[in-house]
């Protein structure tokens, strides 16, 4: 039993002795850094049942807690706050019990637990990745650890957008002006090489439009009646017939998409379980809509079309299936999420890393899967998030100005190198292990940039202010692990014994008030689907550490058993910086 348990129950027999009341629960915090105490109890929320002044209630209960439990040493009472200093022997044994356990933290699925899945990235398989795809891939990536270190089964996947007019714009362009050139012949990714057939698409596009109109069209007819655009509508009207030229096309071009989406992953540190591809799906969800028509769940109007009304729940109705028979995007998302627990009988919940201007999307979908009567779609959620934008606006993929996901990861690096540079601390290292040095905090800084944020923001990035070595950045986190591992490596002594110290001070008992908190701190975000709140923990858990190492001597302590205790907690410091970091799929150094 923990302290907070062992108080409850102490309360809630002082409570029974004092004023004959049984309480259901005690309300706990930590205790505001202004005041005196490790545990806070709230005594405003026992005045519905003792009527009584809460300074008196509070003075009442920690007079009966020093004098019945021996953990709690003293007490001050600030208006309905009853905060209470504990023992610092609490301290040292949770201490102890947590020093050499790796997985401190982390918790294992538990049997029979249903497994979660989490979709992210996504992308259309016409152009890179971008900055936009970054935030997706790290917010996906970071929930999906979190949530298995809450102790969840988890499976990573994706849905390639690998259809639609879009890749046959791009398909057009490179017959039109490629030469038949390749990855291979230009040196070029091949998403890349793709992105820049879409480029090429809309250049060509509004050169026709413009010609369209100097010959007296109006710029919507020039649009629609653009020949360009006409021939890619032929052009996807023979892959859905399954024309053998146009899928060979398809297939070689996406192709070279794939390989390229692989380079980017590997470099951005995110990896997935499965994949799925929208040419696979786009035709699932039919049947499940003949399924929801003969149970009342769909409607079908005079022109053929199929609707749920979803008016009851304060939305409005919705097209599931045009009036030719042919599906819409929700068609195959009702399709794909039912098809996804087929494949994974396992799976009890979804989430879906999507932009914020999906929000209305997922709210409808999900409404439709409960209606058709699946369990697990009371488990379904949206992880929706903010654009990132730039100090120089917004980006526009068919016009070229978006800022590349690897031309940024590059970007990131240089900046790194550049700062690390003025800082001129990396003597006796080589040249490869600089460079590999400046990947890993160019990489880190970025990560942490964008996961610090709440998922609901909007991100104005940085590069430059990310590579901050002294403000609320990665590089400021990863020089306090830097700093526990030199420690360790100039240690002489053996570590590994339990010590037994009379008393802790402040900053010892801060630190380890830090560690408890942290298997709570992952369930939080695992619940809240927030990878903020990991990054947030692990901000303030240093400063406190930086407090600590500048406040008292570790290395240089006399007493060999208070030198010995403070090397085991810098090394725990350490291990829970870089558990917390991977969480957030970021890699420290093991030295700056």
């Amino acid at each position: 039993m923990d302290i907070q348990q062992h108080l409850e129950q102490q309360v809630k027999v002082a409570l029974q002795e004092l004023h004959e009341v049984s309480l259901e629960s005690v309300e706990f915090q930590a205790t505001r850094k202004e005041f005196e105490g490790d545990i806070t109890i709230v005594v405003f929320p026992m005045l519905r049942q003792v009527k009584t002044n809460p300074v008196q209630l509070g003075e009442a209960i920690g007079n009966y807690l020093v004098a019945n439990v021996s953990e709690v040493k003293a007490f001050n009472v600030v208006k309905g706050f009853l905060n209470l200093v504990i023992d610092d022997s609490v301290y040292l044994n949770f201490f102890n019990t947590i020093k050499d356990d790796e997985n401190f933290g982390c918790a294992s699925p538990k049997e029979g637990d249903k497994a979660v899945m989490v979709e992210y990235s996504s992308p259309n398989t016409n152009k890179p990745l971008h900055l936009g795809h970054i935030r997706n891939n790290l917010l996906g990536y970071a929930v999906a650890e979190i949530i298995k270190a809450s102790g969840k089964k988890v499976y990573k996947t994706q849905i390639i957008n690998d259809r639609g007019i879009h890749i046959c714009k791009s398909m057009l362009a490179w017959q039109r002006f490629g030469n038949g050139e390749t990855p291979a012949s230009s040196g070029l990714k091949g998403d890349k090489l793709v992105g820049n057939y879409y480029v090429a698409f809309d250049i060509a596009y509004k050169e026709e439009i413009s010609n369209l109109i100097a010959q007296g069209k109006t710029e919507d007819e020039a649009k629609k009646e653009a020949p360009i655009l006409l021939e890619a509508q032929e052009m996807l009207r023979k892959w859905e017939a399954g024309d053998e030229e146009v899928v060979s096309l398809w297939k070689t071009m996406n192709q070279w998409v794939y390989d390229g989406f692989e380079v980017t992953y590997k470099n951005l540190g995110v990896d997935f379980d499965s994949y799925y591809y929208e040419s696979n799906t786009y035709l699932l969800g039919k049947d499940n809509i003949e399924e929801g028509l003969a149970k009342g769940v769909f409607f079908k109007k005079e022109d053929g079309s199929v609707w749920c009304d979803l008016s009851d729940e304060g939305l409005d109705e919705k097209l599931v299936l045009r009036s030719d028979g042919t599906a819409v995007y929700m068609t195959q998302d009702i399709g794909t999420a039912i098809q996804r627990v087929k494949d994974n009988a396992d799976v009890g919940g979804m989430i879906y890393t999507v932009g914020n201007e999906q929000d209305y999307h997922f709210k409808v979908l999900f409404l439709i899967l409960k209606k058709l009567g699946y369990d697990w779609a009371d488990n379904l959620h949206h992880l929706s998030y903010g654009m990132v934008d730039l100090p120089s606006g917004k980006m526009k993929s068919r016009e070229g100005t978006v800022v590349d996901a690897d031309d940024l990861m590059v970007e990131m690096t240089s900046t790194a190198r550049e700062i690390s540079q003025e800082l001129g601390k990396l003597d006796g290292y080589s040249q490869e292990q600089k460079e590999e040095l400046y990947k890993i905090i160019g990489l880190g800084a970025l990560k942490y940039y964008v996961l610090k944020v709440d998922p609901k923001k909007r991100i104005l990035f940085d590069p430059k202010e990310s590579v901050d070595f002294n403000g609320n950045s990665g590089p400021f986190i990863m020089m306090a692990y830097v700093r526990t591992k030199s420690i360790l490596r100039k240690t002489d002594f053996d570590i590994s014994q339990e010590v037994k110290v009379g008393e802790i001070n402040p900053k010892e008992k801060q630190l380890i008030k830090q560690l408890q908190s942290y298997p709570d701190v992952i369930q939080l975000a695992a619940k809240n689907q927030n990878p903020a709140l990991i990054a947030n923990y692990v901000y303030d858990f240093v400063k406190d550490y930086n407090s600590f190492y500048q406040s008292v001597s570790i290395l240089g302590e006399s007493d060999l058993n208070i030198k010995t205790f403070r090397v085991q907690l810098s090394k725990k410091v350490g291990e829970v910086i870089k558990n917390a970091f991977s969480l957030l799929g970021i890699n420290v150094p093991e030295r700056m």
